[in-house]
């Protein structure tokens, strides 16, 4: 068999199982089983495989046909152009949750270089790490209630090379913070636990998707503990999901009346991120 000739067969297996981006997803994963770049892989579909480079790629591509995410199989995903460790004791990181990195940028520019920030449901540690590596005097701690999940974000901060300025903490939500801090930004669970989800996201942990019966349970959890955790004239994020802007805007005021509340859209235009300022009112 040659290159190109296993690229429509893949192709086509992806394609009768419902996936989408079927040609792409076959030259990703053929890519990466012979450790080429998409470039080299497509510049030489003469090429033929060898029976031990067909056992690796039809490993992988069975896998993918079972519906586990791409990023599992590699073990890598992108996220706000750089690459990150993921398996499946992390929730994938997805393009909407770069906004929240963004506004958090944004709003350190008004808090300070030196400011120090939690990262609450950190998972792979994407949010916390590329703050670190966008803001080289910030102090983070990056928090989780899953251990597993910690054990990931160490082997990202690793990566980055910023273990020295982001601690990974255990607790649930932000109990194990040993002090305030001048900003939260949270990427708490979200969906609703009636919700159907796509086959992909059966293999990611519900520990990190699945929200209670409105989605909102962790919101509210975390609502109650944020006031003691943000120092004087801080600020706290949260990403939320689709149609949860008006009751994630009531809660927030029923806790912090008079607060600044701004939402920022998604490059799809869905409400995404929840800026709140507690002390705008005050």
């Amino acid at each position: 068999m040659t290159l190109g000739e296993e690229l429509r067969q893949a192709s086509q297996a992806l394609n009768t199982e419902g996936i989408p981006d079927h040609s792409l997803e076959a030259q990703i994963l053929l890519a990466h089983a012979l450790g080429f770049s998409r470039a080299q892989l497509l510049a030489r579909p003469e090429r033929p495989l060898s029976p031990a480079e067909l056992r690796v790629f039809w490993a992988m591509l069975a896998r993918r046909l079972k519906r586990e995410p791409t990023a599992y199989i590699l073990q890598n995903r992108e996220f706000y152009g750089r690459d990150f460790f993921v398996d499946r004791r992390v929730l994938i990181p997805r393009p909407e949750t770069e906004v929240l990195v963004d506004r958090a940028l944004a709003a350190a520019k008004r808090l300070g270089e030196d400011v120090t920030i939690a990262d609450v449901g950190t998972g792979s540690g994407a949010v916390a790490v590329s703050l670190a590596l966008e803001l080289p005097r910030a102090r983070l701690f990056a928090l989780d209630v899953s251990a597993e999940a910690l054990e990931v974000a160490r082997i990202n901060c690793a990566k980055h090379g910023v273990s020295g300025r982001v601690k990974p903490l255990q607790g649930d939500m932000l109990s194990s913070l040993p002090g305030p801090v001048q900003m939260v930004a949270a990427n708490l669970p979200y969906v609703p636990d009636g919700a159907e989800l796509a086959p992909e996201l059966l293999y990611e942990p519900a520990l990190a998707l699945r929200g209670g019966p409105d989605g909102l349970r962790a919101l509210r959890s975390f609502l109650h503990q944020v006031a003691d955790a943000l120092l004087r004239g801080g600020a706290f994020l949260l990403e939320i999901g689709a149609g949860q802007e008006a009751e994630v805007r009531k809660l927030v005021l029923a806790h912090f009346p008079g607060a600044g509340v701004s939402v920022f859209p998604d490059l799809g235009g869905v409400p995404r991120v929840v800026e709140v300022t507690p002390e705008s009112g005050a």
